[in-house]
């Protein structure tokens, strides 16, 4: 296993969970943030070249279900949602679909998930 701290810069680094003997980081470069494995043996960047992607779905699906970060970026995201639907505010949009109002539900709702996704897209997942 290459050592990465060889080949980049890395700006900034955030561990984010240990599952097993692995520990997870967010690694900030130039190039953007990608997401790295780190065992005894060395660190190495959590992509194809490492992995297949089926490998890579399941590794960001245990990495995204331990780490603390993701269920905070979740919880903010359910937040946003209720500073304007409550739990019944949205069970009525389901009965009353397809609507314009209905509509305007699921646009805030996916600008809502849509944040999520790009606060864990900085953390490498």
């Amino acid at each position: 296993m290459a050592d990465l701290a060889d080949q980049e810069v890395v700006l900034k680094q955030t561990e984010l969970c240990t599952i097993d003997d692995k520990t997870y980081i967010a690694a900030e470069s130039a190039d953007g943030v990608q997401l790295l494995e780190q065992t005894t043996e060395g660190t190495k960047a959590v992509i194809g070249a490492n992995y297949t992607a089926d490998e890579i779905r399941k590794i960001k699906k245990q990495v995204k279900a331990a780490t603390p970060a993701v269920e905070t970026i979740n919880a903010q995201v359910r937040a946003k949602i209720r500073e304007r639907y409550s739990i019944e505010d949205e069970i009525k949009m389901l009965r009353l679909a397809p609507s314009p109002e209905t509509a305007a539900w699921n646009d805030y709702v996916e600008e809502c998930r849509q944040w999520g996704r790009a606060e864990k897209a900085k953390l490498g997942l």
